[in-house]
Protein backbone atom coordinates (compact mmCIF):
# COMPACT_ATOMS: atom_id res chain seq x y z
CA UNK A 1 0.00 0.00 0.00
CA UNK A 2 2.25 2.71 -1.14
CA UNK A 3 0.20 5.40 -0.87
CA UNK A 4 -0.55 5.02 2.68
CA UNK A 5 3.73 5.05 3.22
CA UNK A 6 3.71 8.68 2.37
CA UNK A 7 1.13 10.06 4.53
CA UNK A 8 2.86 9.03 7.50
CA UNK A 9 5.50 12.76 6.48
CA UNK A 10 2.68 14.77 6.91
CA UNK A 11 0.96 13.16 10.26
CA UNK A 12 2.64 15.27 12.75
CA UNK A 13 1.55 18.34 11.25
CA UNK A 14 -2.06 17.45 10.99
CA UNK A 15 -2.07 15.97 14.62
CA UNK A 16 -1.06 19.64 15.59
CA UNK A 17 -3.89 20.92 13.79
CA UNK A 18 -6.31 18.57 14.74
CA UNK A 19 -5.31 19.50 18.10
CA UNK A 20 -8.30 19.08 20.80
CA UNK A 21 -10.47 18.13 18.34
CA UNK A 22 -7.98 14.55 17.12
CA UNK A 23 -9.87 11.26 18.42
CA UNK A 24 -8.94 7.67 18.49
CA UNK A 25 -10.49 5.54 16.11
CA UNK A 26 -11.68 2.04 17.99
CA UNK A 27 -11.58 -0.86 15.71
CA UNK A 28 -14.26 -4.12 16.59
CA UNK A 29 -12.54 -7.16 15.12
CA UNK A 30 -14.52 -9.96 15.05
CA UNK A 31 -14.11 -13.86 14.40
CA UNK A 32 -16.80 -15.07 12.24
CA UNK A 33 -14.93 -17.94 10.62
CA UNK A 34 -16.04 -21.27 12.16
CA UNK A 35 -11.84 -22.08 13.41
CA UNK A 36 -10.29 -20.08 15.63
CA UNK A 37 -8.14 -17.10 14.51
CA UNK A 38 -5.07 -15.92 16.00
CA UNK A 39 -6.13 -11.40 15.46
CA UNK A 40 -2.81 -9.14 14.63
CA UNK A 41 -2.72 -5.23 14.73
CA UNK A 42 0.13 -3.54 14.57
CA UNK A 43 1.59 -0.67 15.67
CA UNK A 44 -1.72 -0.11 17.66
CA UNK A 45 -2.94 -3.52 19.41
CA UNK A 46 -0.50 -6.26 18.98
CA UNK A 47 -2.38 -9.78 18.77
CA UNK A 48 -5.07 -12.27 20.81
CA UNK A 49 -6.68 -15.55 19.99
CA UNK A 50 -10.68 -15.27 18.89
CA UNK A 51 -12.44 -17.95 18.60
CA UNK A 52 -15.92 -18.19 16.68
CA UNK A 53 -17.79 -15.15 17.65
CA UNK A 54 -15.18 -13.40 19.71
CA UNK A 55 -14.58 -9.39 19.19
CA UNK A 56 -11.30 -7.88 20.32
CA UNK A 57 -11.48 -3.74 20.49
CA UNK A 58 -8.30 -1.57 19.47
CA UNK A 59 -7.76 1.64 19.54
CA UNK A 60 -5.26 4.28 17.23
CA UNK A 61 -4.41 7.87 17.89
CA UNK A 62 -4.47 10.39 14.49
CA UNK A 63 -0.93 10.06 13.19
CA UNK A 64 -0.97 5.98 12.84
CA UNK A 65 -0.15 5.46 9.84
CA UNK A 66 1.10 2.06 8.10
CA UNK A 67 -1.14 0.34 10.30
CA UNK A 68 -2.56 -3.09 9.46
CA UNK A 69 -5.17 -5.68 11.04
CA UNK A 70 -5.27 -9.19 9.94
CA UNK A 71 -5.87 -13.16 10.85
CA UNK A 72 -3.65 -15.54 11.90
CA UNK A 73 -4.25 -19.31 10.92
CA UNK A 74 -3.08 -22.73 12.51
CA UNK A 75 -1.29 -21.23 15.62
CA UNK A 76 0.12 -22.63 18.54
CA UNK A 77 1.56 -20.38 21.16
CA UNK A 78 2.95 -21.37 24.32
CA UNK A 79 2.29 -19.74 28.18
CA UNK A 80 4.47 -17.02 27.44
CA UNK A 81 3.54 -15.84 24.07
CA UNK A 82 5.70 -17.71 22.24
CA UNK A 83 4.84 -19.89 19.18
CA UNK A 84 4.08 -19.91 15.55
CA UNK A 85 1.52 -19.70 13.25
CA UNK A 86 0.89 -21.41 9.46
CA UNK A 87 -0.45 -18.12 7.83
CA UNK A 88 0.25 -14.32 9.50
CA UNK A 89 2.98 -15.33 11.57
CA UNK A 90 5.11 -12.65 13.26
CA UNK A 91 8.25 -13.21 14.33
CA UNK A 92 6.75 -16.24 16.57
CA UNK A 93 4.68 -14.16 19.00
CA UNK A 94 1.23 -13.66 19.97
CA UNK A 95 1.21 -9.97 20.74
CA UNK A 96 3.18 -8.82 17.18
CA UNK A 97 5.38 -5.98 17.25
CA UNK A 98 5.63 -5.97 13.67
CA UNK A 99 4.11 -7.18 10.26
CA UNK A 100 3.08 -10.94 9.62
CA UNK A 101 4.29 -13.20 7.25
CA UNK A 102 2.47 -14.01 3.96
CA UNK A 103 0.17 -15.24 3.11
CA UNK A 104 -1.93 -12.93 4.83
CA UNK A 105 -5.43 -10.74 3.53
CA UNK A 106 -4.41 -7.27 5.41
CA UNK A 107 -6.57 -4.54 6.54
CA UNK A 108 -5.01 -1.56 6.30
CA UNK A 109 -5.79 2.17 7.84
CA UNK A 110 -3.83 5.74 8.60
CA UNK A 111 -5.87 7.88 11.03
CA UNK A 112 -6.11 11.89 11.00
CA UNK A 113 -4.27 12.48 7.62
CA UNK A 114 -4.84 15.42 5.34
CA UNK A 115 -8.09 17.61 5.16
CA UNK A 116 -8.92 15.43 8.33
CA UNK A 117 -9.39 12.16 6.92
CA UNK A 118 -8.53 8.25 7.26
CA UNK A 119 -7.20 6.25 4.40
CA UNK A 120 -8.75 2.80 4.69
CA UNK A 121 -8.18 -0.32 2.36
CA UNK A 122 -7.94 -4.31 2.29
CA UNK A 123 -4.91 -5.58 0.38
CA UNK A 124 -3.85 -8.92 -1.26
CA UNK A 125 -0.39 -7.90 -2.27
CA UNK A 126 0.41 -9.81 0.32
CA UNK A 127 -1.43 -13.21 -0.51
CA UNK A 128 -5.01 -14.11 1.05
CA UNK A 129 -5.34 -16.86 3.93
CA UNK A 130 -9.14 -15.48 5.56
CA UNK A 131 -12.08 -13.63 4.24
CA UNK A 132 -12.56 -10.09 5.36
CA UNK A 133 -14.41 -7.10 5.95
CA UNK A 134 -13.56 -4.17 6.79
CA UNK A 135 -16.05 -1.27 7.08
CA UNK A 136 -16.91 1.98 8.92
CA UNK A 137 -19.55 1.44 11.62
CA UNK A 138 -19.93 5.19 12.13
CA UNK A 139 -23.07 6.88 10.70
CA UNK A 140 -20.94 9.91 9.08
CA UNK A 141 -19.08 7.05 6.54
CA UNK A 142 -20.91 4.32 4.68
CA UNK A 143 -17.73 2.39 3.56
CA UNK A 144 -17.84 -1.21 3.59
CA UNK A 145 -14.65 -2.89 1.50
CA UNK A 146 -15.18 -6.81 1.16
CA UNK A 147 -12.79 -9.44 -0.09
CA UNK A 148 -14.88 -13.01 0.12
CA UNK A 149 -13.91 -14.99 -3.00
CA UNK A 150 -12.73 -18.60 -2.71
CA UNK A 151 -8.92 -17.06 -3.35
CA UNK A 152 -7.34 -20.37 -1.79
CA UNK A 153 -9.52 -22.85 -3.31
CA UNK A 154 -8.96 -21.57 -6.72
CA UNK A 155 -5.04 -20.83 -6.19
CA UNK A 156 -2.98 -20.65 -9.22
CA UNK A 157 -0.24 -23.35 -8.75
CA UNK A 158 2.65 -21.19 -8.84
CA UNK A 159 0.62 -18.76 -5.91
CA UNK A 160 -0.29 -22.25 -3.57
CA UNK A 161 1.27 -22.48 -0.11
CA UNK A 162 0.08 -24.60 3.15
CA UNK A 163 -3.25 -22.30 4.70
CA UNK A 164 -3.68 -19.85 2.14
CA UNK A 165 -3.03 -18.32 -1.79
CA UNK A 166 0.79 -16.31 -1.45
CA UNK A 167 0.84 -12.94 -3.74
CA UNK A 168 3.29 -12.35 -6.46
CA UNK A 169 5.45 -10.13 -5.04
CA UNK A 170 6.73 -11.97 -2.22
CA UNK A 171 6.54 -15.52 -3.96
CA UNK A 172 8.35 -14.22 -7.17
CA UNK A 173 10.03 -11.48 -5.95
CA UNK A 174 10.69 -9.92 -8.84
CA UNK A 175 10.84 -6.29 -10.20
CA UNK A 176 7.14 -6.95 -12.27
CA UNK A 177 5.29 -7.81 -9.82
CA UNK A 178 6.78 -5.86 -6.58
CA UNK A 179 7.48 -2.84 -7.95
CA UNK A 180 10.52 -1.58 -6.22
CA UNK A 181 11.01 1.32 -9.35
CA UNK A 182 7.58 2.60 -8.23
CA UNK A 183 6.85 2.17 -12.31
CA UNK A 184 4.47 -1.23 -12.89
CA UNK A 185 1.08 -2.67 -14.00
CA UNK A 186 -1.03 -5.51 -13.23
CA UNK A 187 0.34 -8.88 -14.23
CA UNK A 188 -2.12 -12.15 -15.08
CA UNK A 189 -1.68 -13.15 -11.55
CA UNK A 190 -2.41 -9.91 -9.53
CA UNK A 191 -5.72 -10.04 -11.96
CA UNK A 192 -6.31 -13.42 -10.41
CA UNK A 193 -6.55 -11.67 -7.22
CA UNK A 194 -8.40 -8.30 -8.52
CA UNK A 195 -10.96 -10.60 -10.56
CA UNK A 196 -12.31 -12.42 -7.63
CA UNK A 197 -12.22 -9.21 -4.91
CA UNK A 198 -12.16 -5.68 -7.33
CA UNK A 199 -12.28 -3.08 -3.77
CA UNK A 200 -8.88 -4.79 -2.58
CA UNK A 201 -5.25 -4.03 -3.60
CA UNK A 202 -3.70 -6.94 -6.10
CA UNK A 203 -0.16 -4.97 -6.73
CA UNK A 204 1.88 -2.11 -5.34
CA UNK A 205 0.26 0.82 -7.55
CA UNK A 206 -3.50 -0.29 -7.87
CA UNK A 207 -4.11 2.53 -5.61
CA UNK A 208 -7.70 4.46 -7.57
CA UNK A 209 -9.64 1.18 -6.86
CA UNK A 210 -8.81 0.08 -3.65
CA UNK A 211 -7.99 3.12 -1.32
CA UNK A 212 -10.91 4.74 0.12
CA UNK A 213 -11.38 7.59 2.74
CA UNK A 214 -14.11 8.12 5.91
CA UNK A 215 -13.75 11.20 7.69
CA UNK A 216 -11.35 11.70 10.80
CA UNK A 217 -13.65 10.27 14.09
CA UNK A 218 -15.11 7.19 12.44
CA UNK A 219 -14.70 4.05 14.35
CA UNK A 220 -14.51 0.59 12.50
CA UNK A 221 -15.31 -2.94 11.85
CA UNK A 222 -12.74 -5.42 10.74
CA UNK A 223 -14.77 -9.28 10.46
CA UNK A 224 -12.89 -12.42 9.36
CA UNK A 225 -15.17 -14.56 7.23
CA UNK A 226 -18.32 -11.96 6.77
Amino acid sequence: MSSLKTLSVFSFLFVALLGPFAHAATFDITNKCPYTVWAAAVPSGGGRQLNNGETWTISSPPGTTQARIWARTNCQFDGAGRGSCQTGDCNGLLACQGYGSPPNTLAEYAIGQFANQDFIDISNIDGFNVPMEFSSASAGCSRVIKCVADIVGQCPNELKVPGGCNGPCPMLKTEEHCCNSGQCGPTPLSKYFKDRCPDAYSYPKDDPTSLFTCPTGTNYKVIFCP
